[in-house]
């Protein structure tokens, strides 16, 4: 299908999180408007061999995928019409969207991630690629970011958030709870791997209980 973009819309959850780079697209051959969420190449291929594009955050509902993509539509008709872009207006001020957050302990030999974690909002938004990093002297939450044309003053390219917590507040409770579901994911993995050596190797301390001699 060959598309054209026609421009990027943005999202803002309760003005607290706001969700960047979704795509406006025009199907060429039907000259129809869609929204496209922004995307990351994963390492899968499909039976073309061919790479296989994940969405880093989308509706998880049919209801609020069309009440979305609707109103991105609506938006984008609005500012392509020059008498109806003043028209526009800021909403009021939204308390905190709800959300909550999953987290798989990821371990990998040289690799700083220790974690990948999920954020749903409302029980229809999810964000995924949410990663959970090692610093030098602590873990820390890394949202979804891609790679841009800049380079620092070292020359390194720079990377921006896809989607990101607005405020101060937001930030620190949505990232102390990713941290704290990492560490309780982690917790439970640790006694599941224990549990398992135990079923296979036995119990050292309870085979030493068993044993006549010391």
């Amino acid at each position: 299908m060959l598309t054209i973009s026609k421009g990027f819309a943005t999202v803002v959850f309760g003005d607290s999180f706001k969700i960047t780079n979704i795509a406006i697209l025009e199907n060429k051959e039907k000259g129809e408007l869609f929204v496209s969420m922004p995307r990351y190449r994963s390492n899968e291929r499909d039976e073309k061999n061919s790479v296989i594009y994940k969405d880093v955050c989308n509706p998880i509902t049919a209801e609020f995928r069309e009440e979305l993509y609707t109103n991105i539509l609506e938006a984008y008709a609005k500012i392509r019409e020059p008498e109806k872009a003043e028209t526009q207006t800021q909403g009021k001020t939204q308390e905190m969207p709800e959300f909550s957050v999953t987290v798989t302990p990821y371990e990998r030999e040289g690799s700083n991630i220790k974690g990948l974690a999920r954020i749903y909002f409302e029980n229809s938004f999810i964000v995924n690629n949410v990663n959970i990093l090692q610093g030098k002297e602590k873990i820390f939450v890394s949202m979804p970011s891609y790679k841009t044309k800049q380079v620092d003053e070292h020359g390194k390219p720079i990377y921006q958030d896809v989607c990101y917590p607005v405020t101060k507040d937001f930030r620190e409770k949505l990232y102390n709870e990713i941290i704290a579901e990492y560490e309780k994911a982690k917790d439970k993995s640790n006694e599941k791997a224990r549990e398992n050596a135990e079923q296979n190797h036995g119990n050292p301390d309870r085979d030493k209980k068993d044993t006549p001699f010391r």
